[in-house]
């Protein structure tokens, strides 16, 4: 994984893709572009040019290790001291999903926060999201509430920093 640039998100938000993929320094495909909107990644842009200690809570691009292709995208909502809580979100592209690259990515994730002094990581996801649920369920989350969101009713859900549960 690594951090979205802040040229790479404003060649985004310019389209074009070419430009984005020489700052990030791996292809950005037309399937990575559609997968984000430029309310989300104005935000990135905010937070990656904010204060450094805002920088390493930007989103990442997941990267498959064995040829460097783009598979989606994951990351913080924002700095937990910013946003009051360490949560993750996530989105492997189409082609690539069943396949382990979220359950992977979010245990990076939580290890990750941990070692940031943020062990306590959540996710807020919709009921009917089956695939994320499967994510969240294999590396050892609890559901502890719901709560409304622009996107309707979200299940949130708990890991408490120990070692993930799995990572496939």
């Amino acid at each position: 994984m690594g951090l979205l640039l802040a040229p790479t998100i404003e060649s985004l938000l310019a389209g074009d893709l070419d430009a984005a993929s020489r700052a990030q320094g791996v292809a950005i495909t037309d399937g990575f572009l559609t997968s984000l909107d430029d309310g989300f990644l104005r935000g990135q842009l905010r937070q990656a040019r904010g204060p450094v200690t805002e920088r390493d809570w930007i989103g990442r691009v997941m990267v498959r290790t064995e040829d460097g292709v783009v598979v989606g995208h994951c990351g913080f909502h924002g700095h937990p001291d910013r946003v009051g809580r360490a949560e993750v979100g996530y989105t492997v592209l189409t082609p690539f999903r069943r396949r382990g690259y979220a359950t992977e990515a979010v245990a990076g994730l939580i290890g990750w926060a941990a070692e940031q002094g943020h062990p306590v990581v959540v996710a807020s996801i919709a009921p009917d999201n089956v695939a994320s649920l499967a994510v969240v369920g294999a590396l050892g989350f609890r559901q502890v509430g719901t709560e409304e969101t622009a996107e309707g009713d979200q299940w949130l859900f708990s890991h408490d920093g120990a070692a993930p549960a799995a990572t496939a």
